[in-house]
């Protein structure tokens, strides 16, 4: 087999920190080999417009979400703004994400790759051809799965044409390697069945450098996201993460698909349709991280938010809790010790974008129900009694977005009790598979006005 195979051999480690959202220039590249100085120089180039005008930056966002209902507006948010830090979980465990990390072990890496594939850049015929190959899937079948999963590492498969050398050899190399880790480890055997290509890349890059940091900066890099944006994982770890439930009636829930779209383990794409699913024999009461073989609440571990994270809240214009499965995908990135302390300190936007349907976490919510789930979440309501915080729900929320003909009932009155007073419709469609989701352009317009009078009102508080 071919030299290839071993891996990216000639590349090293290196030390790895997120700048702070204003000075993306202060990237430091690992791309220093040869590979990396023969990359065509349009590659290499910032393309962002708040560059291009110092004297007015764009607003920085940091933007909670998962991997699946933002992504819808992603595109549009940056026409607007690329100044946003994306802060996603890392305890998914469906689809091929959790084939990886029953074979190779780590976090699971799916929601940060989809994140990152949204925001690659379409700008060239090269920059689509990387992302159609980052964001293909193989077939469901195993048999055919596998033999094209060899054909893509070969470099046989059509799905390399218009990808030019250099970056042909960077992607190839690391899936290379992300092979030769399946080959080590004999005793299990890996199903490619419905696999991420851009999964694989990012596990192999990950193993390799033993860094999450690392994997994220190399895949930006390679899809050009753009130098101002970040892609953050809530838990900077290479161990596996498992998320936990507990409802009200005591029961205890191990695993973030188990809890919100169960698929008796098979491979097919999660359908996140709520009449898909069975509904929940009680209302969840809490999401917690537990150990990975963990089965209750003695199991439950306690891991260190993301520095990068933290540093980002004390200095983004804007918070956002975006639309999404609320106890899978926002949760997890809020009950982490000192995510509520900073924002609760923060006089910033702070801004919930209300999901237009119910699904099996929320059944029965009314909007104000969202708000006090993300306040008992921030605040560790249920969890240690020594890190519990008790702020009020205005303290972490202070405008919410509704869109239009959406089927969570908004109640004003409880919302305005909770301090919540500004409330905004947002034009709406109708999706087949999901139903009401916000107009992206509506969404991303809405936001962008209440960042300008926030930022207007304080240029007069400056000029006071």
């Amino acid at each position: 087999m071919a030299d290839g195979w071993l891996g990216p051999t000639s590349w090293k480690t290196f030390p790895f920190s997120y700048p702070r959202l204003p000075s993306a220039s202060s990237y430091p590249s690992p791309l220093t080999s040869s590979t990396m100085a023969s990359f065509p120089s349009q590659h290499r180039q910032c393309r962002c417009s708040s560059d291009a005008n110092p004297s007015h930056p764009q607003p920085a966002l940091l933007v909670f979400s998962g991997g699946t209902a933002f992504n819808g507006v992603v595109e549009e948010l940056k026409n607007f703004t690329t100044r946003v830090a994306h802060v996603l979980p890392v305890s998914d465990d469906g689809g091929s994400t959790a084939e990886i990390v029953r074979v190779l072990g780590g976090p699971a890496v799916g929601d940060i790759r989809s994140r990152c594939l949204r925001l690659s850049n379409r700008s060239t015929a090269e920059a689509l051809a990387v992302r159609s190959l980052l964001g293909h899937r193989l077939s469901l079948d195993p048999h055919h799965a596998k033999s094209e999963w060899y054909s893509i590492v070969e470099g046989d498969h059509c799905l390399w044409k218009g990808v030019s050398k250099p970056y042909r050899e960077t992607i190839r190399a690391f899936l290379a390697y992300f092979q030769n880790q399946i080959i080590r480890r004999s005793d299990e055997s890996f199903c490619f069945s419905n696999g991420s290509i851009g999964n694989f890349f990012f596990a192999g890059a990950r193993i390799f450098f033993q860094s999450l940091d690392a994997a994220i900066f190399l895949f930006s890099r390679v899809s050009e996201i753009p130098t101002d944006s970040l892609v953050l994982p809530v838990i900077s770890t290479n161990d596996r993460l498992t998320l936990g439930c507990e409802l009200w009636d005591g029961t205890i829930i191990r695993g973030q698909n188990e809890i919100s779209h169960p698929t008796s383990g098979s491979m097919e794409p999660v359908k996140k349709e709520s009449s898909s699913t069975p509904a929940l024999p009680s209302r969840i009461k809490r999401v917690f991280y537990m150990s990975s073989e963990g089965k209750n609440l003695l199991h439950e571990v306690f891991p260190a938010a993301n520095p990068a994270v933290l540093e980002q809240l004390n200095n983004v214009d804007c918070i956002v809790y975006a639309m999404g499965s609320l106890f899978t995908s926002i949760c997890p990135s809020l009950v982490l010790l000192g995510i509520g302390e900073i924002i609760s300190s923060r006089s910033c936007l702070k801004v919930l974008m209300l999901n237009g349907t119910r699904d099996r976490e929320t059944s029965g919510f009314s909007a104000s129900c969202f708000v006090t789930s993300i306040t008992d979440a921030l605040n560790r309501t249920y969890g240690d009694s020594f890190n519990r915080l008790q702020n009020l729900p205005g303290q972490y929320i202070n405008t919410l977005l509704v869109p239009r003909d959406g089927e969570i009932p908004v109640d004003k009155e409880c919302l305005a009790s909770q301090g919540i007073r500004e409330v905004i419709v947002v034009n709406s469609i109708r999706d087949p598979k999901v139903g009401v989701i916000y107009d992206p352009k509506s969404l991303i317009q809405a936001l962008a006005d209440l960042i300008d009078i926030y930022m207007k009102s304080q240029v007069t508080l400056g000029q006071a």
